[in-house]
């Protein structure tokens, strides 16, 4: 937790961080690391989706649970690898429905900075995870965190795009009564992991439904394009 909080999410995120799960979330990260454990993203990255999208400026809240585990995979954006770094799976699906969604072709790098930038913010459940251990900063104390987050844009006047793949960014998202309103456009689908994307996640379109809304609503649209 030595990562700062970027000034436009600071006091949506103050109460949750002044809370003694988030304390408790600091000293027991810097006991891992001082165990010796990998943890990623490295310090510095953990909260880059905050850092790249500022609260003002989000347009689309895409959800994902915890970061890769891979080396060199994490940066601090749900689904997204730094140049360079092979495409996982979930990834490739994505990037799959977004051609047979807007026709944009494949890229050869699977960095999704430049939708950060426009006002997408690629928020994970958890924000770190020890290497190799997929869910191992589960119930650490990241939710509350997170939840502050979502709560903090599904509480704005400005209409937004919540895209949920899969049920536990489902049921992260049902906790916030600001979604209930109508304001904001919930867009839910099984997760891309090969597991479950031929369930229904591909053919959602959820780029489309994504900028349709927008427009509809006097926001510009993203640029999904990479």
């Amino acid at each position: 937790m030595t990562d700062t909080v970027p000034d436009s999410w600071r006091s949506a995120l103050d109460p949750a961080l002044a809370a003694p799960e988030a304390r408790r979330l600091g000293g027991w990260l810097r006991a891992e690391e001082e165990a010796g454990k990998a943890i990623y993203p490295p310090r510095g990255q953990r909260l880059r989706a905050l850092e790249l999208t500022p609260l003002d400026q989000v347009k689309v809240v895409i959800l994902g649970q915890d970061p890769y585990h891979g080396p060199g995979q994490a940066h601090g954006l749900s689904f997204s690898v730094p140049q360079g770094v092979r495409q996982p799976p979930s990834l490739v699906n994505i990037l799959k429905e977004l051609h047979a969604d807007l026709g944009i072709v494949r890229p050869d790098h699977g960095n999704l900075e430049s939708w950060a930038k426009q006002g997408v913010l690629l928020l994970n459940n958890a924000l770190t995870v020890e290497a190799g251990q997929a869910g191992s900063h589960q119930m650490r104390g990241w939710e509350a965190i997170t939840d502050a987050a979502v709560q903090a844009v599904a509480g704005r006047t400005e209409p937004s795009v919540f895209i949920l793949w899969g049920s536990h960014a489902q049921k992260k998202a049902q906790r916030i009564d600001a979604l209930k309103s109508g304001r904001h456009l919930v867009i839910s689908s099984p997760h891309p992991s090969p597991l479950s994307a031929h369930r229904g996640f591909f053919g959602s379109r959820p780029f489309s439904q994504s900028n349709a809304f927008l427009e509809a609503n006097g926001r510009d649209a993203v640029d999904w394009s990479l």
